[in-house]
């Protein structure tokens, strides 16, 4: 999708209205829940795959375009065995914590899950820590408790390295440096994760350690020792197979199998190595910790099917922003201050991977420089002689495309997946808009404002 839409940059976009289904499926999955939930639980399958379907047959039929449809397909299939095999993975490790969730031991989780990020991904670290996480915290768990566990472990954490992200994946596998993330946004990253963390701490501290007291036999239970108990360390074999087995990409690395279709490749080779391990780790994972962790395929299968409808009804909509994007009116006001917020603003609605692409290649093309040159991304990274700045304006483009990310349900995969994991241990969670207005507006938002200040605007 990436590749397609760089190229089709230029090119007059589709009629407006054909953006209707993806505005549609964004309503079900605000309003559904609330409003007709036992409809929505029953058809959310059939809908999304409808509406997916519908932008598909119109790509192929009437525009008569194969090419972007066929990289979704790539991108999606990638997504889902991906988020799949970490899920089945993750699903057979078991973490127990015996100790009082104190704010000071859910802040320490937070940031550990943040810097575990940057190792094994936000996706993995999400679903490695987010069932022990509400386990700990389940005499007292509250919507924020997981609010915050997305925005701090699930987004925000992984910007220290291009394992971290997807859209920092890209940019290391187009010729970013690996460690050029850890160099210049370790300051954006400390100001996000310790800015959330200290709102998290003073809710903790305003909403249960000065109101809630536990039960008295909780309290005594508790209180005695703290006990760690884990189970399923062979599936951190398979994890680390799962995660390694991302770097297989034959666009990158020569001699891979893979589907050719026009100039791109198309791998299969990652992905059977994903299915594989995966089916493994369920295979031979220890009973104790699948059924401790009440492992079900419900969630994993909601995710599945309602990113198949996000993904191809999303096509019009990444077609015409990368046409906006790519526009002289919108070159003419190129610099670190809109990149950040035009980036940012569409990733948290958008696949964040092809907006960082998008606007990443816009930005070097001003300089003259060819984003499918890992020389030029190089030296774009690092400053050009005659134009210094063009560090920054990466800078402005890596941290808007990540931790905006954070800002709605569908603004990064493993979003999603923690609410529905969440929503399966009995947790309330809110509506995709009031997740917005409730949440990522006054909590979320602040921070944004405040790393665009010191670290984008001075």
């Amino acid at each position: 999708m990436l590749n397609y839409l760089l190229l089709a940059a230029p090119i007059a976009p589709i009629p407006l209205y054909i953006t209707a289904p993806f505005l549609i499926l964004l309503g079900l999955i605000a309003c559904g829940p609330i409003f007709f939930e036992k409809f929505w639980h029953h058809y959310y399958r059939v809908i999304a795959v409808t509406l997916g379907l519908l932008i598909l047959l119109y790509y192929l039929v009437v525009l008569h375009d194969t090419h972007l449809p066929a990289e979704t397909l790539a991108d999606y299939v990638s997504f889902a065995v991906l988020l799949s095999s970490l899920y089945i993975a993750a699903g057979g490790i078991y973490i127990n914590v015996n100790a009082r969730a104190t704010p000071f031991i859910n802040v320490f989780i937070l940031i550990t899950g943040a810097v575990l990020a940057n190792l094994i991904g936000t996706t993995g670290a999400s679903l490695l820590l987010i069932r022990p996480y509400i386990r700990l915290n389940i005499n007292q768990i509250r919507t924020y408790h997981i609010i915050f566990f997305i925005f701090i472990v699930s987004n925000a954490g992984g910007l220290l390295t291009p394992l971290g992200d997807p859209p920092l994946f890209i940019g290391f596998l187009k010729g970013v440096p690996f460690f050029w993330t850890l160099q210049h946004l370790l300051l954006p990253w400390l100001m996000a994760i310790l800015g959330l963390a200290a709102i998290f701490f003073y809710l903790e501290r305003r909403h249960v350690w000065l109101n809630y007291q536990p039960k008295e036999e909780v309290l005594e239970k508790i209180n005695q020792k703290t006990e760690f108990f884990f189970t399923g360390k062979r599936n951190l074999i398979w994890l680390a197979i799962i995660i390694g087995a991302i770097f297989l990409d034959p666009n990158v690395l020569s001699g891979l199998p893979h589907i050719p279709f026009h100039e791109f490749k198309f791998s299969y080779i990652r992905e059977v190595i994903q299915l594989t391990a995966a089916f493994f780790c369920y295979h031979f994972a220890s009973k104790t910790a699948l059924n401790g962790n009440h492992f079900s395929f419900g969630p994993i299968l909601e995710v599945v099917f309602l990113f198949f409808g996000i993904f191809f009804t999303m096509m019009p909509a990444l077609q015409y922003a990368a046409y906006v994007a790519g526009s002289p009116a919108f070159a003419q006001l190129l610099n670190a201050n809109t990149l950040y917020w035009s980036a940012g603003t569409l990733s948290g609605f958008l696949d964040n991977a092809p907006t960082y692409a998008n606007f990443l290649s816009l930005a070097m093309a001003k300089y003259g420089l060819s984003y499918s040159s890992v020389d030029h991304v190089k030296n774009f990274a690092y400053g050009l002689t005659q134009a210094p700045e063009t560090f920054h304006l990466l800078e402005a483009i890596s941290i808007g495309s990540v931790l905006f990310g954070a800002f709605s349900y569908i603004g990064n995969g493993p979003n999603f997946m923690v609410k529905a994991i969440a929503e399966e241990a009995g947790v309330k969670m809110p509506s995709f808009f009031k997740y917005i207005t409730a949440f990522s507006i006054p909590f979320l938002l602040p921070v944004l404002f405040l790393i665009w200040l010191l670290v984008i605007y001075l």
